[in-house]
C-alpha cells in the first residue's frame, strides 16, 4: 500500500461527520414525527435523527471516495469512541442528584404547556422527569446497544460497498456507488437500530415496521437529493488534495487502526 500523507481537510469533515452523528442520537430519543404521510396503508413516522442522519453517510461517502477506506475506518471508529462517551456521560448525568431550584425552572418554562397544573409537590423528581424524557433516551443502555451496534455495521457496510465499486468501476459513475452503498448502509443501519431498540422496549412493536420503512425511504431519498452537493464537494477536495485514492490493496479488516 502506497504512504499516507497529510491532508488539509480530512480533519473538517470527520468533524462533520462525527457531529452530525451526535445531534442525530440526541435527535432520535428525543421526538417521533408523524407528517401524516402512509405507504400502502403504512404511516410513515420517523424519529427525529432521521432528519440529520443521512448526512453522516454522505460525509461517510466523501471521506472513502476521495481518501479511501483505511481513513474512513479511523474516523468511523473515531465516532463510535464519540457517540459512546456521549451516552456515559447523558448516563453518568442522569444519575447525579438534581437541584430543588433547577427543577421548579424546569417548572416554570413548561408550565405554559400544562396550564392549570400544580407545582410539583418534588421539584427534583419533576426535574429528573423531564430530563428522562428528553435526554434520557440518549443514556439508557437500550438505545446506546441499539445505536452503537446500528452505526458500526450500517457505517463499515457502506463504506465497503462503495470502495469496491470505485475499484470495480474504475472510478467512473460516482452517483451509483454513492447511491448503491447508501443503500446498502442505511437498510442495515435503520434495520438494526429499529429491530434492536423494539427488543429492547424502546419502541413498540405497532410501530417497528414503519420506523424502518419511513426511515429507510427518508435516507436514501437524502442521500439521492444531495447528489449534485456530494459530486461538488468531492471533486472540490479530490483537486485541492491532490487525491483520488482507489483501494485496490486495502485490508477491509474493520478492527485494523492502522492507516
Amino acid at each position: 500500500m502506497p504512504t499516507r500523507r497529510a491532508y488539509r481537510y480530512v480533519d473538517l469533515v470527520m468533524a462533520m461527520f462525527v457531529t452530525v452523528l451526535l445531534l442525530s442520537n440526541i435527535a432520535s430519543s428525543a421526538k417521533l414525527v408523524d407528517l401524516g404521510i402512509s405507504l400502502f396503508g403504512l404511516r410513515l413516522a420517523f424519529d427525529g435523527g432521521t432528519l440529520l442522519f443521512p448526512l453522516a453517510y454522505i460525509f461517510g461517502d466523501i471521506l472513502t471516495e476521495v481518501y479511501g477506506y483505511a481513513r474512513s475506518r479511523k474516523v468511523i471508529w473515531t465516532g463510535f469512541a464519540a457517540a459512546g462517551l456521549m451516552s456515559l456521560t447523558f448516563w453518568f448525568l442522569a444519575r447525579l442528584p438534581g437541584d430543588p431550584a433547577w427543577g421548579a425552572f424546569v417548572y416554570e418554562k413548561m408550565a405554559g404547556a400544562m396550564a392549570g397544573s400544580s407545582p410539583p409537590a418534588d421539584p427534583v423528581l419533576f426535574g429528573q422527569s423531564a430530563y428522562d424524557a428528553i435526554l434520557g433516551g440518549v443514556s439508557t443502555g437500550a438505545i446506546i446497544v441499539a445505536s452503537l451496534a446500528a452505526y458500526w455495521a450500517g457505517e463499515f457496510s457502506n463504506s465497503f460497498v462503495l470502495a469496491k465499486m470505485k475499484v470495480l468501476t474504475e472510478g467512473r459513475w460516482l452517483w451509483t456507488r454513492t447511491i448503491g452503498s447508501t443503500l446498502v448502509g442505511e437498510g442495515v443501519d435503520t434495520t438494526l437500530f429499529v429491530l434492536i431498540a423494539t427488543l429492547l422496549r424502546v419502541f413498540p412493536w405497532s410501530i417497528a415496521l414503519s420506523l424502518i420503512v419511513a426511515n429507510y425511504i427518508f435516507k436514501v431519498a437524502i442521500e439521492v437529493l444531495f447528489t449534485p452537493l456530494t459530486y461538488a464537494i468531492v471533486n472540490t477536495l479530490k483537486r485541492k488534495e491532490a487525491e483520488d485514492y482507489f483501494d485496490r490493496d486495502t485490508d477491509f479488516n474493520p478492527f485494523k487502526l492502522e492507516l
